[in-house]
């Protein structure tokens, strides 16, 4: 599924309604280049997933926890020299905790995830608008996108 996305606030809209619909155990791999929209995109999700306060990238700290209708678990993978030190970090974890884990840069460490899982691609179109791809690797994650897809063509 490809959406376009004409600025942040639709991009947060969009990861919103992703929250909304997100169960406990998805994973959401982010790529993109720098300034895509990864963050801002999770900043949507959390608001989705009722999280309050400040969202923001956990750069230096390569992962944040956040409370809300589930937990969600926000990584920066970008300073991350092995996707090794993830096990170190508490991968396992993470993934079993039934919250949302939402890993910025994840495809460093792809070979660690799992393959039911959620790529979100974000790709610049202009100096405010993205382009937006989801690809599903597993039948809970294709049932999620279905959903959103669902979502974006009612404007729910």
């Amino acid at each position: 599924m490809q959406v376009h996305s004409a600025g942040p606030r639709a991009t947060q809209e969009l990861a919103e309604a992703l929250g909304r619909l997100a169960g406990p155990g998805a994973v959401l791999v982010l790529s993109g280049p720098l300034g895509a929209g990864k963050t801002c995109f999770v900043q949507g999700l959390a608001r989705g997933l009722g999280v309050t306060g400040v969202v923001n990238s956990p750069t230096f700290t390569i992962v944040k926890e956040y409370r809300g209708r589930l937990p969600l678990f926000h990584f920066d993978l970008y300073r991350l020299e092995d996707p090794e030190e993830l096990w170190d970090l508490g991968l396992e974890d993470y993934l079993a905790a039934g919250g949302v884990c939402a890993l910025e840069w994840g495809e460093r460490a792809a070979a660690l995830l799992p393959r039911d899982r959620l790529d979100i691609a974000l790709q610049p179109g202009g100096p405010r608008e993205r382009e937006i791809l989801f690809c599903a690797g597993g039948p809970v994650h294709r049932k999620l996108v279905e959903e959103l897809m669902d979502c974006v063509d009612t404007g729910r």
